[in-house]
């Protein structure tokens, strides 16, 4: 399975506009890859709160359409990253906004197969929580013939989660992110736990550039079962590529069988 995360950079003066076209760009040069990854939240801005209502969109708008040509023209799985959804229906969640951090999965054929509203916001009630609803919902879908858990960025540090994913079949995590620079090691760090405990590839795509007066953290990374680090970005603007083989899951966890001995 080759793997291509971009690791996008950006900063305040870019227009909505002219991102989803150079991004576009980006996944299109990506054919030959069988998933390709983009970071949380690049087309609202991950740290630019202000933002996010007016570049705020259903998983049917202009972005995501434009996201959908660029997979088909490619013909990859295109993780794309996450948006700021505002459904066209007018949906509003338990605390009554109408705005959520949702990941889009675009098959090579361009459709929409999943989508993930993430469940656990950052911000401390300021941020995410003031603004968004919480996911509700463990997502675990198919790409390319390979069973993957989505998350996105804050959700890292919630292990259980990740069992949830493991529970329902997960062979490999996908964790976009706007990770800050200031907590870079704790991302760095938090990939490696999540593959070591679920015996699981994880593949962390982060943001790099400075927005919002936040210098993101870069350094994504695709993780092994082991917790070997396979492939590490440095702190700017790069494309990650490497090629894994899921069949390592499987034989890593009868060599080593952690997970048969859970209690709990």
């Amino acid at each position: 399975m080759r793997i291509a995360a971009v690791q996008l950079a950006y900063d305040d003066t870019e227009s909505l506009a002219d991102r989803t076209d150079r991004v576009v760009s980006l996944v299109r040069a990506e054919s030959g890859a069988d998933l390709v990854v983009l970071p949380e939240l690049w087309s609202a801005g991950g740290f630019s709160y202000r933002e996010w209502p007016a570049r705020s969109q259903d998983v049917s708008g202009s972005v995501v359409s434009a996201l959908a040509g660029a997979a088909r023209d490619a013909r990859v799985w295109l993780h794309g990253g996450s948006i700021a959804e505002h459904p066209e229906s007018g949906e509003t969640g338990p605390e009554g906004k109408s705005l959520w951090n949702t990941s889009v999965l675009i098959a090579p054929d361009g459709s929409v197969t999943a989508t993930y509203r993430k469940i656990h916001r950052f911000g401390f009630a300021g941020g995410e929580p003031k603004l968004m609803e919480a996911g509700e919902d463990v997502v675990v879908t198919d790409i390319a013939g390979v069973s993957a858990g989505l998350s996105t960025c804050y959700d890292l540090r919630f292990p259980e989660l990740y069992r949830a994913q493991v529970d329902r079949g997960a062979k490999v995590f996908v964790v976009p992110a706007a990770w800050p620079e200031a907590r870079v090691d704790a991302w760095s760090l938090l990939l490696r736990a999540r593959a070591i405990e679920d015996q699981c590839f994880v593949i962390g795509c982060n943001t790099a550039g400075t927005h919002a007066r936040t210098t993101m953290g870069g350094h994504s990374a695709v993780i092994a079962p082991t917790g070997e680090v396979l492939a590490e970005a440095g702190g700017d603007q790069e494309v990650l590529r490497i090629d894994i083989d899921p069949a390592a899951v499987d034989d890593f966890r009868e060599a080593f069988p952690v997970l048969r001995d859970r209690r709990l």
